[in-house]
């Protein structure tokens, strides 16, 4: 495999952004490598700028669930291309996204478009504040929703990877009001409430953990976390920046059965380009600006190009009843060949999954970060050099795609059985 050309490409990026990146993980610290300069993508396959081709299991961290640069896409999104990128003004099209979303998600009755995952969470938990009149939150560790400075407290994703639980530069006034208990714990839940009964505003969970791996809810786990918002009188918020329409049509609230009083998107939603979505109950939704005292505004919010984008997307989804079980089924035979070789621990959701280089089972936050991150990055090497992409670390989802042929699910199977650790 060739890299000389991403090399010289990752070189000369250190020189003009902090580790040469925009996001952490890309830089492959984790992994002990060079990190790949992509070219181009099509379909499941990414092409890096030596001119290797890749299957490609991030699928930009989750919203190529239609495989990349799908025609049908790109084409409206072309066409939209001809007449303007921003406005800073409202267009049908938000409204039409909108509609769309609510169909699938009947509990967002009212929602504000965004720009990111990261803008969708801090204003969901702000409408939270504004509504119930508190100021703390619960967030649970391991558990990743943006890089606002009020969540990043024992947070997930690249954090994990680089032993930095918590980042400098956020002051410790933004992090007291953010409670700490852990995903899959019920009594770590119930004591904050006891303690802080009267001061919590919302309780946010990714509902599939995904941002410590992958990690799945302990049965009853979400139905607790619903009861004991409403005893308390607090806000329980999905962050399905990562899950929703990724598990289903409506998310993770349709799939596990459990309707909570808000929730964010992204990834998917946008259909690759940069979109974020927060929503809920009406009543909640009405406190933000400039119907209530809640503000959040944004000049990209509802860009006419990422709406196309994502409304196209959206439309594909809904029209194909079979993709669901197409993914799935993908997925279930690459988790098979992963037990065979009886190295990992396999977590899975449908198209989500993680393996995990450990001898226990990983059902929380303390069993994700003892997982052995050295064998995952010889691993990642292994499937690297065989022409899989994989994520960086340890600690992120593997994504499946409607994309990915049965070829390619073959070639990826024999990949991972021919790693011998």
């Amino acid at each position: 495999m060739k890299t000389e050309i991403s090399e010289k490409y990752f070189e000369e990026a250190k020189t003009l952004m902090p580790g040469g990146v925009n996001s952490p993980v890309r830089a492959f610290n984790a992994v002990g490598r060079t990190p790949l300069f992509i070219k181009k993508a099509k379909g499941s396959k990414i092409y890096d700028e030596d001119g290797n081709e890749f299957i490609d299991y991030v699928c930009s961290w989750g919203p190529g669930i239609l495989g990349h640069a799908r025609d049908e896409v790109i084409e409206a999104v072309k066409e939209a291309c001809n007449y303007g990128l921003s406005y800073g003004a409202p267009t049908k099209k938000e409204s039409v996204l909108a509609k769309m979303i609510r169909e699938c998600i009947p509990h967002m009755e009212m929602m504000r478009m965004v720009s990111s995952g990261t803008e969708a969470t801090m204003s969901a938990i702000r409408a939270a504040r504004g509504f119930t009149g508190r100021d703390m939150i619960i967030k649970f560790a391991g558990c990743y929703h943006g890089h606002s400075d009020g969540l990043l407290v024992k947070s997930g994703s690249g954090l994990l990877s680089n032993a930095a639980p918590d980042s400098a530069g956020v002051p410790k006034g933004y992090s007291e009001t953010t409670l700490v208990a852990f995903y899959n714990d019920e009594e770590s839940v119930k004591k904050l409430f006891e303690k802080y009964s009267d001061k919590i505003a919302c309780v946010i969970v990714e509902p599939v953990a995904a941002n410590m791996g992958v990690v799945l809810p302990k049965k009853g786990f979400l139905n607790f976390l619903r009861d004991i918002t409403k005893k308390y009188g607090a806000l329980l918020i999905f962050d399905e920046v990562i899950t929703g329409f990724r598990l289903s049509l409506g998310g993770a609230s349709q799939y596990f059965g459990v309707t909570p009083d808000m929730t964010t998107l992204g990834k998917i939603v946008g259909g690759g380009m940069p979109v974020g979505v927060y929503g809920g109950r009406k009543e909640i939704m009405e406190c933000i600006s400039p119907l209530g005292k809640v503000y959040q505004a944004g000049t990209l919010s509802g860009n006419p190009i990422a709406m196309t984008a994502g409304i196209k997307t959206l439309e594909l989804l809904m029209n194909d009843s079979g993709i669901y079980d197409r993914i799935d089924k993908k997925a279930a035979e690459i988790e098979k060949a992963f037990l065979k070789t009886r190295l990992v621990k396999v977590n899975r959701a449908g198209s989500l999954m993680s393996a995990f280089f450990s001898e226990k089972d990983v059902t929380d936050y303390n069993s994700s970060i003892n997982s052995d991150t050295k064998k995952y990055a010889d691993y990642f090497s292994h499937m690297l050099e065989n022409g899989i992409y994989v994520a960086p670390s340890q600690f992120e989802a593997m994504f499946v795609s409607d994309a990915h042929t049965d070829e390619d699910i073959k070639k990826t199977c024999d990949v991972i059985l021919s790693y011998k650790g």
